[in-house]
C-alpha cells in the first residue's frame, strides 16, 4: 500500500472478468489509459515505459510510487472531477478503487437501515478517523453521494496537505471539515461534541504495532514485487510513516479502543465502522462488541482482485431509536 492511514462512470473498456469490486464502483473496468492520460498528462511517461499487464495491455509499474500517484491523480480527476490532488513526502498513497469500494459498501449498510435507499440528505454527516494527507474518503464520498464529512487526524502536516487539496476544489470545500485530534490515545474523544450527530463513522486504522513491524511488512511487499533494493527504497515505495502505519497495540488495539470510546457516545452515531485488515483480529473485536452491549454488529466482506478485505460495523441504537433517527435525519 502506498495512503493515510491506507471514478466516474465506468471506463470505456469492458469490465475485467476477474473484477470483484462493488457493482457501483466506477473502477471495475480495466484502466483506459488514453482517457486517463487526457485527464492527467503526467501519467503518459509512466505508461509509455511499455509495461504490460497479464492481459497484454499497457499498464504502469505499481512498484513505482510516482507512477501510482499519477494514476490516482488521473482517476480522481477523470472519475470525480477532483483537481490538484497532491501528497506530501512519505504520505501513504491510497489505491483509489479500494477506497471507493469501502464507501459503496457503507452506502449499502445505510440503505439496509433505510428501506433500501441510500441517504443523501443535506444533514448526512460522516466522520473519517485518520483521514491523512490524501483526504481520500471524504473526497470520494462527497463526490459520489453528496455526504458531508468531518475528517480527523493527529498529524497537523497531513491536515495541511488535505486543506490544500480542498482549497483547489471549491465544490467540495464547504462539505468537508478538517479537525486536528490532539491526543494520540483518543479516537472520538475531543472530536465529537455534545451537540454533534453522525450517521456514520469510517476508519482505516494503522496496521502495525511498531515501526519495525511496519518496515518488515514493507520489505516483504518489496520482495514480492521482485525488487531487491535497500530498506530506504522500500520505505519510499510503500510510503506512510508514524501513526499512519503503527500504533500501540496495532490494528487490534486501536479498534478495541475505538469500541470502548464508542460506547460513551452510543446515541451520537447510527453506524460505527472500521476496516479490519487481519482476520485474526476479528474474534477479539467481536468479544469487545459483545462486552460493549451493542445492539447489532456486522462483518462485511469485500473483495478487490485477489485481496480479501472486510469491515466491522456496529450500532447501539435499538429499533425504535433507529426509526426515530431515520425520520429526523433521512
Amino acid at each position: 500500500m502506498i495512503s493515510s492511514r491506507a471514478n466516474k462512470p465506468q471506463l470505456a473498456r469492458p469490465a475485467a472478468p476477474e473484477s470483484k469490486l462493488h457493482p457501483r464502483n466506477r473502477h471495475r473496468a480495466r484502466y483506459d489509459f488514453a482517457r486517463l492520460i487526457a485527464a492527467e498528462p503526467a501519467l503518459r511517461e509512466f505508461v509509455e515505459r511499455k509495461v504490460h499487464d497479464e492481459h497484454g495491455e499497457p499498464s504502469i509499474d505499481f512498484a513505482n510510487p510516482a507512477a501510482v500517484i499519477a494514476l490516482n491523480r488521473a482517476l480522481l480527476n477523470d472519475s470525480y472531477g477532483i483537481h490538484a490532488w497532491e501528497l506530501s513526502p512519505h504520505s501513504l498513497c491510497p489505491p483509489v478503487p479500494g477506497r471507493a469500494d469501502y464507501l459503496h459498501y457503507l452506502a449499502d449498510l445505510l440503505a439496509a437501515s433505510n428501506g433500501g435507499v441510500v441517504p443523501r440528505t443535506k444533514t448526512m454527516r460522516v466522520l473519517d478517523i485518520g483521514t491523512g494527507a490524501s483526504c481520500i474518503y471524504p473526497l470520494i464520498g462527497c463526490s459520489e453521494y453528496g455526504w458531508r464529512f468531518v475528517a480527523t487526524d493527529i498529524n497537523a502536516a497531513a491536515l495541511a496537505n488535505a486543506q490544500r487539496i480542498l482549497d483547489a476544489n471549491s465544490q467540495l470545500k464547504s462539505k468537508i471539515t478538517l479537525h486536528l485530534q490532539a491526543s494520540s490515545q483518543a479516537v472520538f474523544k475531543g472530536v465529537i461534541a455534545d451537540d454533534d450527530w453522525f450517521d456514520l463513522t469510517l476508519c482505516n486504522p494503522p496496521f502495525h504495532a511498531s515501526e519495525a513491524e511496519a518496515l518488515e511488512a514493507n520489505r516483504n511487499k518489496w520482495a514480492k514485487l521482485g525488487k531487491h533494493d535497500n530498506v530506504e527504497s522500500a520505505r519510499r515505495n510503500f510510503g506512510g510513516e508514524g501513526a499512519e502505519l503503527w500504533c500501540e497495540g496495532g490494528e487490534q488495539g486501536f479498534i478495541l479502543r475505538m469500541i470502548g470510546e464508542s460506547a460513551r457516545i452510543a446515541t451520537r452515531c447510527f453506524w460505527f465502522t472500521t476496516l479490519v485488515s487481519k482476520a485474526t483480529s476479528l474474534p477479539a473485536i467481536c468479544d469487545a462488541l459483545k462486552s460493549a452491549n451493542v445492539v447489532q454488529h456486522k462483518t462485511i466482506a469485500m473483495r478487490q482482485g485477489q485481496k480479501q478485505s472486510r469491515f466491522v460495523a456496529w450500532t447501539f441504537l435499538n429499533a425504535q431509536q433507529q426509526e426515530g433517527w431515520r425520520n429526523l435525519r433521512w
